[in-house]
C-alpha cells in the first residue's frame, strides 16, 4: 500500500511540476527585455551559441607580432550572457578578453567590456567532476542583457624581459600562445512566465509549508517575481530530476515550492532539533547557536532546467566553512532580472564549462535575495565546485556582481551574514572562529596539507585569485561579526 501511495503521489507531483503556474494577480513591475521576447518550443528553456574564434591581425605594429584571436562584428540570435572557453581547463589565459554587444532590436553598440580571464571556481583536482573529460577552461561570464549582435577580441599578454648580452642589456618582448580551442559562448537563459501574486503569512504562524509564490513578511520588496515556463512537452527524465531537486528540500518546504520561507529564531531551533536530533551535543540541545533561517528562492523559483545537470547529488561530510565569492559577471543587472542571470550562469557552468551543475551552493543578489545553487538540498552538505582545492566540507556563497572597485550593497552583505549564520549553525560552526580544511590541491596549498582558515573566508584565502574582489573581501570581518550575533554568540 505504501508503494502504491508513493507512486500515486509521485505521478501527481510530477504532473504538478511539469505544468506551468498560472497567475490571477501580478504586481506591476519592470521586466527585462528578454522576459517579453516571444519564444517557442525548447528555446523557452534557453540555448547556447558556441562560435569558434579565428586569428586577427595585430593592431600594434610597434611591437613584435602579438597573438590575437577574435570574431568580427556580426548578427547572432538573442543572448544575454557571454563568455569565452578553451580546451584545457588547466591552461591559464594570459591576456585580455574584450567583447562589445548590440542591444536587441537596436543599432546601439556597447563600449568594449573586459571579461575576467582568471575564473578560478572549479571542482577539486582528481574528482570525477574535474576528470570527466568534458571540462573546459573559461573566463567568467558577463551579463550584457538582451542582445543580438557581438564582436570579440582576445589578445595575449606581451612579456617584456631585460636580457644581458656581451653587448650590454636589451629588452626583449615575447608573447606566450593563447590557449587552443578558443570559442565564444553566447547564452540565452530562456523565458519566464509570471508567478502567482505573493501573500504574506501571518506573523508567528507556522511556515513550514507555503504555497508556490507566497512569501513571509520579511521578504525584500525587490525580490524577482517570475518562475520558468515549462517546456511544451516535458521529458519524463527532466520531470523526475525536477522532483528530485524539490524533494531534497522536503524537510523545509512542500514539493514544487518556489521558495523556502524565513523562520523566526524559535522555529529555526525547532527545525534544527528535527534535522540534527541525533547529532547535537548536550550544550547544543540546551542553547543551539544558529541564526534564524532566511528566505531562500529554490531552483524551481529561479527556473532551473533540471534536464541540464547530472541527475545524482554528491555530498561531503559537513559544512565547516563558507567561502564568499563574486561572480565577476558585472553589476548591470536589475533584481527583476536575477532569475535569468542565474539561469545563464547555470547553463554556462554546465553546457559551456562542462560541470555537473552550477558551481556555487548559494547565490545572493544586490537586493539581498538568497537563491539555492547546486541541487541536493539547502540544509545538506552538498559538494560544490567553487573553491579549487577546498570544496570538501565547505559551501560557496556567490554575490552576483563584480566588486573589485565597486562596494557591495549593504543588503547583499547582510544576506550573506544571515545565510552563513543559519547554514553554519546547522553544522555547529562559529562564524567568528577558525577551522582546518585539507587541501585537495591548488596554487596556494599542496594536496593533503591541512590549512587553518576563517570559518567565513574569501575565495582568495584558499586560492590565489582576486575573487571575491577587494571591496567585498574587506567586508568579511563585519560579516563574521553579524553572523555570530545572529547565532546568539
Amino acid at each position: 500500500m505504501r508503494g502504491l501511495l508513493a507512486s500515486s503521489i509521485g505521478v501527481t507531483c510530477a504532473a504538478a511540476l511539469a505544468l506551468p503556474l498560472t497567475s490571477t494577480a501580478v504586481a506591476a513591475r519592470p521586466v527585462s527585455p528578454a522576459a517579453v521576447r516571444p519564444a517557442t518550443g525548447a528555446e523557452a528553456l534557453g540555448s547556447t551559441q558556441s562560435l569558434p574564434l579565428a586569428p586577427l591581425a595585430s593592431r600594434d605594429r610597434t611591437l613584435a607580432p602579438v597573438a590575437e584571436e577574435g570574431l568580427p562584428r556580426r548578427d547572432v540570435r538573442h543572448f544575454s550572457l557571454v563568455g569565452v572557453i578553451w580546451d584545457d581547463p588547466d591552461t591559464v589565459l594570459h591576456g585580455r578578453v574584450q567583447v562589445r554587444t548590440r542591444a536587441a532590436g537596436t543599432d546601439t553598440w556597447s563600449p568594449w567590456q573586459d571579461l575576467e580571464t582568471h575564473n578560478d571556481d572549479a571542482a577539486d583536482p582528481g574528482t570525477a567532476e574535474r576528470t570527466s573529460g568534458r571540462v573546459h577552461g573559461a573566463t567568467a561570464p558577463l551579463w550584457v542583457g538582451d542582445s543580438d549582435g557581438v564582436e570579440v577580441r582576445v589578445r595575449a599578454e606581451a612579456d617584456r624581459r631585460t636580457e644581458d648580452t656581451a653587448r650590454g642589456s636589451r629588452t626583449a618582448t615575447t608573447t606566450g600562445p593563447l590557449p587552443t580551442g578558443l570559442r565564444l559562448e553566447l547564452v540565452d537563459p530562456g523565458e519566464s512566465a509570471p508567478e502567482p501574486a505573493r501573500q504574506d503569512g501571518a506573523a508567528g504562524a507556522p511556515q513550514r509549508a507555503v504555497a508556490p509564490g507566497s512569501a513571509p513578511h520579511s521578504a525584500p520588496d525587490s525580490a524577482p517575481r517570475s518562475v520558468p515556463r515549462s517546456a511544451p512537452t516535458a521529458d519524463p527524465t527532466e520531470i523526475l530530476a525536477a522532483m528530485d531537486a524539490s524533494a531534497a528540500n522536503a524537510d523545509l518546504a512542500d514539493l514544487g515550492a518556489t521558495e523556502i520561507p524565513a523562520l523566526d529564531r524559535q522555529q529555526t531551533e525547532q527545525e534544527l532539533f528535527a534535522l540534527r536530533a541525533g547529532e547535537l551535543t548536550g550544550q547544543q540541545r540546551v542553547k543551539p547557536y544558529i541564526g534564524p533561517r532566511p528566505r531562500i528562492v529554490t531552483r524551481r523559483g529561479w527556473g532551473a532546467d533540471e534536464g541540464l545537470r547530472e541527475r545524482t547529488f554528491v555530498y561531503t561530510k559537513k559544512v565547516k566553512a563558507a567561502f564568499v565569492h563574486h561572480t565577476a559577471s558585472g553589476n548591470g543587472y536589475s533584481c527583476t532580472q536575477v532569475a535569468s542571470l542565474i539561469r545563464g550562469i547555470y547553463r554556462y557552468h554546465v553546457k559551456s564549462m562542462g560541470w555537473r551543475d552550477i558551481g556555487y551552493n548559494f547565490l545572493v543578489d544586490k537586493c539581498g535575495n538568497i537563491y539555492e545553487g547546486r541541487a541536493g538540498g539547502v540544509a545538506k552538505p552538498v559538494l560544490g565546485a567553487h573553491t579549487l582545492g577546498f570544496n570538501s566540507n565547505s559551501m560557496g556563497i556567490a554575490v552576483l556582481g563584480s566588486f573589485g572597485s565597486k562596494k557591495p550593497p549593504a543588503a547583499a552583505t547582510r544576506a550573506v551574514a544571515q545565510l552563513a549564520a543559519w547554514k553554519l549553525g546547522l553544522h555547529g560552526a562559529n562564524p567568528k572562529g577558525k577551522t582546518y580544511l585539507k587541501s585537495g590541491g591548488g596554487n596556494l596549498y599542496p594536496k593533503g596539507k591541512k590549512v587553518r582558515l576563517n570559518v567565513i573566508s574569501g575565495h582568495r584565502d584558499g586560492f590565489a585569485t582576486e575573487c571575491p574582489g577587494w571591496q567585498l573581501y574587506r567586508k568579511l570581518g563585519s560579516t563574521r561579526t553579524t553572523a555570530a550575533r545572529l547565532q546568539g554568540r
